[in-house]
C-alpha cells in the first residue's frame, strides 16, 4: 500500500478503513483517518510538521499536503481537495471543498462547508467562514453556499466513500491492458452524483 516512509523515527498512521493509492506517498508525521480517501499521486510531506486527515475526507490525485516547521495541516471531516490541488499549513473545515488547482497557504482557515473555487489562491492567515465561497488570485469572498451547492458536497464526498469502499474491496486492481475493445465493452459503474452546474440548473 502506498510509499510509505518514516522520518526521524516517526512513521506514518493509516486507520485501516483508509484507501491510500499505490502511488500516494506519506511521510513522517502523517495521520489518516477512518473512512478516508487519498488518490492517486497524492503527496503528503510530514517531514517538519503534522498533516491530519479526518474522517471521510478525500484528497483527490496529486493534492500535495505540507507545513513549515512546527505547522500542521488539518483537514476536517468528509471534506475534499480536488485534483492537482496544494495544502500548506492550513486547516479545511467539515465538508468543505477546495478545487481543483487551487492553493491554500499557510495559517489560512477553510471553514465548514466553505468552497475554494478552482485555480484560486488563498493567501497565508485568511479565514474563509462558514458557507462561504471565495474564488480568484488573491481569493475573495464571492458569495454565500446555498443548501443545493451543500447537498452536491455531500454528494461529491460520497461518492469518493463508494470508490473508498469499492477499491478495498478489491474493484480496483493492476491488470494488464487488453489489446482492443471488447465487442459489448461496458463502461464502469460510479456513484452517480451531477455537475455543479446540473445541480444549479
Amino acid at each position: 500500500m502506498a510509499f510509505i516512509y518514516a522520518f526521524d523515527d516517526v512513521v506514518p498512521v493509516v486507520d485501516p478503513t483508509a484507501y491510500v493509492h499505490d502511488t500516494a506517498v506519506l511521510i513522517g508525521d502523517v495521520i489518516i483517518g477512518p473512512d478516508v480517501y487519498i488518490g492517486p499521486g497524492a503527496s503528503l510531506r510530514g517531514d517538519s510538521g503534522r498533516i491530519t486527515v479526518r474522517r471521510g475526507a478525500n484528497l483527490q490525485d496529486n493534492v500535495v499536503v505540507h507545513t513549515y516547521p512546527d505547522g500542521e495541516v488539518v483537514v476536517g471531516e468528509m471534506a475534499a481537495a480536488g485534483h492537482g490541488a496544494v495544502l500548506h499549513g492550513c486547516k479545511l473545515g467539515a465538508n468543505s471543498l477546495v478545487g481543483m488547482n487551487a492553493v491554500v497557504m499557510d495559517d489560512a482557515e477553510i471553514g465548514d462547508y466553505a468552497v475554494v473555487a478552482a485555480m484560486s489562491f488563498v493567501k497565508a492567515g485568511m479565514k474563509v467562514a462558514d458557507r462561504t465561497m471565495v474564488a480568484g488570485v488573491p481569493a475573495k469572498p464571492l458569495r454565500a453556499v446555498g443548501e443545493a451547492e451543500m447537498g452536491w458536497i455531500r454528494e461529491g464526498a460520497l461518492s469518493y466513500d463508494d470508490l473508498r469502499r469499492r477499491a478495498l474491496a478489491g474493484e480496483l486492481r493492476r491488470a494488464e491492458p487488453l489489446t482492443a475493445p471488447e465487442p459489448d465493452r461496458r463502461t464502469v459503474r460510479a456513484y452517480q452524483v451531477k455537475t455543479l452546474s446540473a445541480t444549479r440548473g
